[in-house]
């Protein structure tokens, strides 16, 4: 076999192989021999096929299968004798009138491979990192709070005496039958649909015309879809409804005790507190976990600068510029709405995908040098946890991940990037501060503004 390089530019590599033609006859001789213990041809003892004839009934078949192993063996090669750490599969370059004379043993295997290389990259020193963590204590105030919106969200509702109308604040419950320029649409109609008012649930406008209705008035109501609905059909169109207030109900009041409790399946006020208490302690620590590991991400992405491989940035450009497109068209929106222009918002998102392409490689990087593995167990938890998420369907999720690769891969991932990340907040200087809650989870951009 003879192996010649052709192209040598950054991460890129080509090479030019030639395997002779008496070298992959002898092999295919080779799985004939092989080959003729095992098959039963009529006219002949078992064992004892003659080569030759082996030759005319498989000899192409057998052909076809040593020349596509003896490619894969020869990338094989390539890659081990130089150390290479690929970025991509090896991508052959072979005429199929080429590979017709090879596979009929009249010409030798030639065939072109490009690949393209992971760089190697000089891991910084982590220990001159210095971070800032923000914790936030869970005041009194703060489950006071969200205990009473736990008790608005789940308030009563009590029938409003006769001839009384609607206001906002109020349930209302109607029927309604829409149109779309004169003709009914999918969905358009409901059967005693509680409409509770000031909510915005409806679309712009709806709820708004209720105002002032009582129990068996009919009204006509006019409004329109928003531009980003989900239901690409119904997007900015002006859809009228004809509608009957079955009855109209008032907010009623909540006394916070033993009693509301149990009826959202705590055993008590206080067990509900304590509830409120530990999820803003978990919603804090989360905050504050995401914000460190940002700041984390951006030390990394600061002091890694190395060629990215062209094809993985590519592809990884690729992706965000297909949601970011998909979200405009279904938003109904052009890069002008946006402030910007194609041409800018390119570059941006370039610099996102090249970010995200380097700190994949420099995480993948950490995680080797210091034997970081997901193991099975972390797994099969992960796979438990995200089967909890879909309630009843458990098995079909667990039969999932256990027959896809692919979802595996995409559930390791993040577990395998905590991973390193846990790892490197032990070798970094992080500094604790306490803050209050709202800058807690103000957002970069707004503390920046």
């Amino acid at each position: 076999m003879q192996v010649t390089e052709t192209l040598a530019d950054g991460l890129k590599r080509e090479y030019r192989v030639v395997v002779p033609a008496a070298d992959l006859d002898a092999k295919v001789n080779a799985q004939l021999d092989d080959l003729k213990g095992r098959v039963r041809i009529n006219g002949f003892r078992p064992g004892k096929v003659p080569v030759a004839h082996l030759k005319r009934v498989y000899g192409k078949a057998v052909m076809a299968e040593t020349i596509n192993e003896a490619v894969r063996e020869a990338n094989a090669a390539i890659v081990s004798d130089h150390g290479y750490k690929l970025a991509m599969e090896p991508k052959v370059t072979l005429a199929e009138a080429e590979k017709n004379a090879v596979v009929d043993g009249k010409a030798d295997l030639a065939y072109s491979v490009a690949i393209e290389i992971l760089p190697n990259i000089e891991l910084a020193d982590f220990s001159t990192i210095t971070l800032e963590k923000l914790s936030a204590e869970v005041s009194d105030a703060e489950v006071e709070e969200a205990v009473g919106k736990i008790a608005e969200q789940n308030r009563p509702f009590v029938p409003k005496g006769e001839g009384a109308k609607a206001e906002t604040g109020d349930k209302v419950t109607v029927s309604f039958t829409g149109s779309i320029d004169g003709q009914p649409f999918e969905g358009g109609t409901g059967e005693d649909i509680a409409v509770e008012l000031g909510s915005k649930s409806f679309i712009p406008g709806f709820e708004e015309q209720l105002d002032g209705i009582a129990a068996g008035e009919h009204r006509t109501v006019t409004a329109t879809f928003p531009a980003n609905y989900l239901k690409k059909e119904l997007a900015g169109k002006e859809a009228t409804f004809a509608v009957e207030a079955k009855s109209i109900e008032a907010p009623g009041t909540v006394t916070l005790d033993d009693a509301f409790a149990k009826s959202l399946g705590m055993e008590s006020l206080d067990k509900l507190t304590e509830a409120v208490r530990d999820r803003l302690t978990r919603e804090h620590a989360a905050e504050s976990r995401r914000k460190i590991k940002r700041a984390l991400l951006d030390a990394l992405d600061e002091r890694h600068k190395f060629e990215l491989p062209p094809t993985l940035v590519e592809e990884e450009f690729a992706n965000v510029w297909r949601t970011v497109t998909s979200d405009l068209e279904a938003q109904k929106r052009t890069f002008a709405d946006e402030n910007t222009t194609e041409e800018a918002a390119r570059a941006e998102y370039r610099g996102i995908a090249e970010r995200r392409v380097r700190l994949g490689l420099v995480i993948a990087e950490i995680g080797a040098k210091n034997d970081i593995k997901v193991t099975d167990d972390e797994m099969n938890r992960a796979v438990i946890e995200r089967a909890r998420q879909f309630p009843g369907q458990e098995q079909q999720i667990w039969d999932l991940y256990r027959k896809n690769p692919g979802a595996v891969a995409s559930l390791r991932a993040p577990l395998y990037e905590e991973k390193v990340v846990d790892f490197l907040l032990e070798l970094v200087k992080a500094t604790e501060r306490t803050v209050s809650r709202e800058e807690l989870y103000r957002d970069d951009e707004d503390k920046a503004a």
